[in-house]
């Protein structure tokens, strides 16, 4: 909240004293959007997670604006679908490559409907300078609590020390009716420290001590969490001080310190002996102080990844909505602009810039986010517009916007709420910027919006419909297979193991996510991704057997009927449910 406080309201503050109101108004819409994608974490991987799709956003301004000053109406609807098709496809890769695309289209839309006097390259930096605004404003500003000591790491410490938690507790529910949620948590909170994590390095060779020790107990809770989920596959509750140990080494974490004592040690099966095996070696690794630095074992998704993510049938069924959305809106609030009968139709680039918000799947199901478009936008314009007839102008618009970029990050807890939030924000930048009151304007086309995202999310594409579920749930059967081929095999490399664990449970986590927003959607949509979750909850059984398996084999050098017959029951399941078992798997076991 302090760093919105600080970015949107006082660009907008130094444009206007500057005499150059329109620069001011476009850095504070680059800090505002950037503002939308800031999230408590680690300071390194917030350079990518805002400046990637600042540096998008500032690439969609500078050929918006190029194409709304050379080309007419027609051209400029068919440029902006083809953008809209390219940046579809691209934030089917992840979270910050959606943002990326998002913000290029956004930008887009601004730069060629928006009039201004600059040129292209001149308002793509004024755009980028808001953004590193508040970029900079986040690696410099420590985080509350924070300044006692190194607050460079602070993100990142509270993001391991998570592991450590969601570790303990998953020990402490072992064997009752919360385990399957807890090491659902697990999972989360290893995505949550490797992502703190993977950031750019201060250095690029090696880091310093903190960075060094902090790789080091990440990587030493990758054991500990493998033990911990074969004694959930197990079932059988463990004795409550098992998980004392993991909550020290959390303490220790966050503290940047050592252990100190750790109870002693069960090793009555060989899931809790691999657990105080792992204490133990956690223990070494926080002893050494300043820590082997192995490197993050877990793997990182690369180019390749990016290109299937983007051409597969996901990228395409999405990139083709987004660039329907996109150019049908774009070509709506043209012929409404020119229109003589609807009469002034100033900024008809609102339309397409609600419609790529509104068309993100990763915003939730489709008729919950235009319902909450709707409600947000109906009451942003009318506190707005209560505000805008009693606050001095324009000392008044400055604290408004000041107050709005501080409540955006609350904000982006509820989507109607952000949409409020927002909305208020751009109404006091248009008339900052010199314009009329736009509140009722920004209602109609907001609801028209909606109304278009509506239509063409229900429309029948080219393909299978659920494409982006279906890839997901492919790929997480891909990486469970890599992992069990691995296991199996009886490879004698823990840290390439452990990679491919996190790389099986991630992708089974992303299919869950995008399961659960598929299955919340209306009937003639939701019942396209019908049977996938089974088909989750097969793979997920036979990810945490196969875990299970790796720690026994580690103990003992063989296999328990039991863990055959599992892997058997889940690869035979699979295989019922129509999901291809890969011949690697189906050989192997």
């Amino acid at each position: 909240m302090c760093r919105g406080a600080l970015a949107a309201g006082p660009l907008l503050l130094a444009g206007m004293l500057g005499g150059q109101t329109a620069s001011g108004v476009l850095a504070a819409i680059g800090a505002m959007l950037a503002g939308i994608n800031d999230r408590p974490g680690s300071r390194r991987a917030s350079v990518q997670r805002l400046g990637v799709p600042a540096l998008a956003g500032a690439l969609g301004l500078f050929l918006g604006t190029c194409a709304g000053q050379g080309l007419a109406a027609v051209p400029l609807t068919l440029a902006l679908t083809g953008l809209g098709l390219v940046a579809g496809g691209v934030s089917a890769v992840g979270p910050v490559a959606s943002a990326a695309g998002t913000q290029l289209l956004v930008a887009a839309a601004i730069g060629a409907g928006m009039p201004a006097a600059e040129n292209g390259w001149q308002r793509a930096l004024a755009f980028l300078a808001g953004a590193g605004w508040l970029l900079a404003l986040r690696l410099a500003l420590p985080s509350p609590g924070s300044l006692a000591g190194d607050f460079r790491f602070d993100g990142e410490r509270a993001a391991v020390a998570g592991v450590y938690d969601a570790i303990a507790a998953l020990l402490d529910a072992v064997g009752g009716e919360d385990a399957t949620a807890r090491r659902a948590a697990l999972t989360a909170a290893l995505d949550h420290a490797q992502d703190a994590l993977a950031g750019p390095r201060l250095r690029r060779y090696t880091g310093s001590a903190a960075e060094r020790r902090l790789h080091a107990r990440f990587a030493a809770a990758l054991p500990l969490a493998e033990a911990a989920t074969a004694l959930y596959w197990a079932g059988e509750a463990v004795p409550a001080r098992a998980a004392q140990g993991p909550r020290r080494l959390a303490a220790a974490v966050r503290g940047d310190r050592g252990t100190g004592p750790l109870p002693a040690p069960h090793r009555s099966a060989p899931a809790l002996r691999a657990l105080d095996d792992a204490l133990l070696h956690a223990a070494d690794a926080f002893d050494r102080g300043d820590g082997a630095h192995r490197g993050l074992l877990a793997r990182r998704r690369g180019f390749r990844h990016a290109v299937r993510a983007a051409l597969g049938t996901g990228g395409r069924e999405y990139g083709m909505r987004v660039a329907l959305c996109f150019g049908a809106s774009a070509a709506i609030a043209q012929a409404l602009h020119h229109a003589r009968w609807y009469g002034q139709h100033e900024h008809w680039y609102w339309l397409p810039a609600t419609a790529v918000f509104l068309v993100k799947p990763d915003l939730g199901p489709l008729a919950s986010r235009v319902l909450c478009r709707a409600a947000g936008t109906v009451l942003g314009a009318l506190v707005f517009a209560a505000l805008a007839a009693l606050l001095p102008r324009p000392a008044g618009l400055v604290a408004l916007v000041a107050v709005c970029g501080a409540v955006i990050p609350v904000a982006t807890r509820h989507f109607a709420a952000l949409t409020a939030a927002v909305t208020v924000l751009v109404l006091a930048l248009v008339m900052a910027g010199g314009e009329p009151q736009a509140s009722v304007s920004r209602i109609g086309e907001t609801l028209l919006a909606c109304v278009l995202v509506l239509v063409v999310g229900h429309l029948p594409m080219p393909g299978e419909r659920g494409g982006g579920v279906r890839a997901r749930l492919a790929a997480a059967g891909s990486a469970a297979d890599a992992y069990l081929v691995h296991v199996l095999g009886e490879s004698g490399d823990r840290a390439e193991r452990w990679a491919l664990r996190r790389e099986a449970y991630r992708t089974l986590a992303e299919a869950r996510t995008a399961i659960a927003v598929a299955a919340a959607e209306l009937p003639a949509l939701a019942r396209h991704t019908e049977g996938t979750d089974a088909v989750a909850e097969v793979l997920e059984r036979l990810v945490d057997t196969t875990t299970a398996c790796a720690v026994h084999l580690d103990e003992t050098g063989r296999l328990t009927p039991r863990h055959l017959r599992r892997l058997r029951d889940a690869l035979g399941e699979l295989e019922r449910r129509g999901m291809r078992v890969p011949v690697g798997t189906a050989a192997v076991a």
